[in-house]
């Protein structure tokens, strides 16, 4: 992996990110569709550091990314890329480039994919060449000579309406997701009990379609709150974003290390000129900066 330090930004790089509301027969399984135009002047490229977050689906028109996730095996220059349910950062270099994006939530990878989550937790692989995923091999053909928002989004929609698969336990995943994202929720025994299920069947469960045991999906939780309301909160001093269910600050840092692969000061001296742009952003139109904060459907469907 190259060096995490002393990354530069070109100047004029931008960053032009839109988010869009699936339909209504595919809320609750696609946290959102979204297009990011990235512009870097020349053949520059920029470099930033995905978070832990829920299942990917990504297609390139332009520069393609060179990405690892930590200590994971190297991605480059696909134009489709997949990650499972992460819990480990992944870093990514990149040029000038037109990106769509599907963000699978745990009911939406049941749907589409069919799969036990758990095989392909952290995983980050060239989508055409991984038989897993050949339903979705129209997507890197969506784009339009000239850009188009709506043509480009209506082909995304009819590949995910086509992909759809019934799911025999889609209440309990609803329900297991919505007791998850609970504030102040840091035990997997009361995690169970708000959930309404034996603690075994939620282990069950949260590998199955979440991808991790149910203890490790609080930690990541309780992370992702934190290093959302640090970079929505300016990307100053660490303690103003700690979640209260740290117990201190060393706490913190040892899970940063475990969730990023580095300390919260060596991520804070790095730039993100994506990340950052990118969950303003989100949090302005859709209501939440990150992926694994948002929540589930109001009821199944």
């Amino acid at each position: 992996m190259p060096g995490q330090t002393e990354i530069p930004v070109p100047q004029g790089c931008t960053v032009d990110a839109r988010f869009f509301p699936p339909p209504p027969e595919l809320d609750g399984c696609v946290t959102s569709i979204y297009r990011l135009d990235l512009t870097v002047p020349g053949e520059a490229t920029v470099v930033d550091w995905l978070q832990p977050e829920w299942a990917n689906l990504r297609v390139f028109s332009g520069a393609r990314p060179w990405a690892q996730v930590v200590g994971g095996a190297v991605v480059d220059k696909a134009r489709f890329t997949v990650t499972g349910p992460s819990s480990r950062a992944a870093r990514f270099e990149i040029g000038t480039t037109r990106m769509w994006g599907v963000g699978l939530l745990p009911l939406g990878w049941a749907r589409f994919v069919g799969r036990p989550a758990a095989r392909y937790a952290n995983m980050l692989a060239d989508a055409e060449r991984h038989p897993d995923f050949a339903r979705f091999a129209a997507l890197p053909h969506v784009f339009e000579d000239t850009p188009d928002d709506d043509k480009e989004l209506e082909r995304i929609v009819a590949i995910l309406r086509g992909s759809a698969r019934p799911v025999t336990d889609e209440e309990r995943i609803v329900e297991v997701h919505r007791t998850m994202v609970e504030l102040g929720l840091a035990k997997v025994a009361d995690f169970a009990a708000r959930a309404d299920l034996s603690i075994r069947a939620l282990e069950r469960t949260c590998r199955r379609h979440f991808g991790f045991p149910p203890k490790l999906l609080l930690r990541r939780q309780r992370f992702m709150r934190s290093l959302a309301a640090w970079m929505l909160g300016g990307m100053g001093r660490w303690t103003a974003a700690i979640d209260e269910l740290y117990v201190d600050q060393a706490h913190f840092n040892h899970e940063f290390h475990e969730f990023m692969g580095m300390s919260p000061s060596e991520y804070a001296a790095l730039p993100h000129p994506i990340l950052s742009a990118f969950m303003a952003q989100r949090a302005r139109t859709w209501g939440s900066p990150a992926q694994t904060l948002d929540r589930p459907a109001a009821t199944a469907t």
